[in-house]
């Protein structure tokens, strides 16, 4: 019986990564880009980003997975049948957002005087942020980043509200029927999975701030 609640909820915690990964994947670049759209010096572009930023702070996530997913249908639309693609665009969007704050914050903290030597270097403001300035936004921004991918694990257990998206908190709940055995156990163990995985990447995370320790800032 052990062996299979363990392998259940194993596949639903597969399920909990694969979300948790193409979330990383996508709102990371996506956020980067969203902070330099709500920096833009072309004001109605600054502005559109900085209400949506706003609007998805502002609003909680799980109900930004029921808009995603049945949205739609405020336009006449079918309710999005895939719910995993459903969910994971709401996190990309969600996240993007969040990170999209956690960048502005790195970008605006290097000083103006880290552009002007680059470009006296003969360096472009491309070439300045991509070579000089990003390394040390990235470590400038290392501690609250992480702290948003550790809520991104424990966050992808709102997924199941959808329906049809098997991760480890709805696994565990369907080991319940599978083995007759009180709620509190499986769920338990979908806790050791959570905080097994948030352990490790807590070392990650403290190993890679050890190898950006060179810039002392």
């Amino acid at each position: 019986m052990f062996v299979g609640i363990f392998e259940q909820l194993a596949e639903g915690f597969l399920i909990t990564l694969e979300l948790f990964g193409l979330t990383l994947i996508f709102s990371l670049p996506l956020g980067l880009l969203i902070a330099l759209c709500t920096m833009s010096k072309f004001y109605p572009l600054k502005l559109l980003f900085q209400v949506i930023v706003w609007v998805i702070r502002g609003t909680p996530l799980m109900l930004q997975l029921f808009i995603v997913c049945y949205g739609p249908s405020l336009f006449g639309l079918n309710a999005m049948r895939d719910s995993f693609l459903a969910a994971t665009i709401a996190f990309v969007i969600n996240y993007a957002c969040y990170f999209s704050v956690i960048y502005r914050g790195g970008i605006e903290s290097i000083s103006k005087g880290q552009y002007e030597a680059g470009q006296v270097l003969g360096m472009n403001r491309v070439q300045v942020f991509f070579r000089v300035v990003l390394l040390q936004v990235v470590k400038r921004i290392l501690a609250p980043i992480s702290n948003e991918v550790i809520t991104l694990v424990k966050d992808t257990s709102l997924a199941n509200t959808l329906g049809g998206i098997v991760e480890i908190i709805a696994a565990a709940k369907e080991v319940t029927g599978t083995y007759a055995v009180p709620l509190i156990y499986p769920l338990l163990g979908a806790g050791v999975f959570f905080l097994i995985f948030v352990g490790v990447l807590t070392i990650l995370f403290g190993l890679l701030e050890k190898k950006l320790n060179y810039f002392r800032i």
